[in-house]
């Protein structure tokens, strides 16, 4: 006979049933981790070759076959490497949504890459640049923030910004402030040593950073900083980013990267969770 404890017990049972089947459902999706994807779509458009970056390829194949399925991308380039074609074919489902500007330059942004998901896989290691503020007088976002705020905590000292981000019309930067993550710093008042010990903190942090000299292009010295992973970036700035991965300088020249060396070149998430 069923009493009022066994009734009790009998719902209970089924509660927790419900609550185990939704998260195992859930799980049975393939994983797109977007911290890999991102790092993907940075530097593979910026290869010599096709090579997979390191961890990227089975949440690469997970977008690409998306994509192939809303005919935006040819099987032939469904192949874990998030070149060109692949960034073309994300900038086209982007504008397919309705985006335009920043939020089209076939980066993938979390609702988009959720969107595009939807039934087919499930995102982990989500990424966001966050709201966007004024401070000290430029805009940036908050995870620029906060890790402007580490390497500063790391100098022990602040540092003075004289252009931030989400700006446009300077020339001389080349569309690389257009978007979110990118930051200028005065050096007037580092000296030669120490401006290298804040390109390496910044570095430590997650930024793709350097020294740039009056020699290099139209502007005084100055610290050229990109927050790596930064899915608010402007196309000139995820080439940069790109490019500080494959150990090169960010100037359209390509040189060989003029920096400290720090390694491993990790992100700011992935600083948090090592740090």
């Amino acid at each position: 006979m069923l009493t009022r404890r066994n009734l009790l017990l009998t719902a209970a049972a089924a509660t927790a049933s419900v609550a185990v089947a939704g998260p195992t459902a859930q799980a049975a999706l393939p994983q797109v981790n977007m911290e890999a994807l991102i790092k993907a779509a940075q530097i593979d458009p910026r290869r010599a070759d096709t090579a997979i970056t390191t961890g990227s390829r089975d949440s690469v194949l997970q977008v690409e076959r998306a994509l192939q399925a809303r005919g935006l991308l040819a099987a032939t380039y469904v192949d874990g490497h998030f070149g060109t074609s692949t960034i073309s074919a994300y900038a086209a489902y982007q504008r397919s949504l309705g985006y335009s500007g920043l939020d089209a330059t076939g980066l993938p942004g979390l609702t988009s890459l959720r969107l595009l998901g939807d039934q087919r896989y499930m995102v982990t290691l989500p990424l966001s640049p966050g709201s966007t503020v004024a401070y000290r007088g430029v805009t940036v976002n908050t995870r620029t923030r906060a890790m402007l705020l580490e390497a500063e905590r790391l100098l022990g000292r602040q540092l003075t910004l004289t252009q931030g981000s989400y700006t446009s019309g300077n020339s001389s930067s080349a569309g690389t402030h257009d978007g979110g993550g990118a930051l200028d710093i005065s050096v007037t008042d580092l000296s030669t040593t120490y401006r290298t010990t804040v390109v390496g903190r910044l570095r430590r942090v997650g930024f793709a950073a350097w020294l740039r000299t009056p020699s290099q292009g139209d502007w005084p010295y100055h610290i050229h900083a990109i927050a790596l992973a930064d899915t608010d970036q402007s196309a000139a700035a995820q080439h940069q980013a790109g490019d500080y991965y494959l150990g090169l300088n960010g100037l359209a020249n390509r040189a060989a990267d003029d920096g400290p060396v720090v390694t491993p070149k990790l992100t700011w998430e992935e600083y948090q969770r090592t740090s």
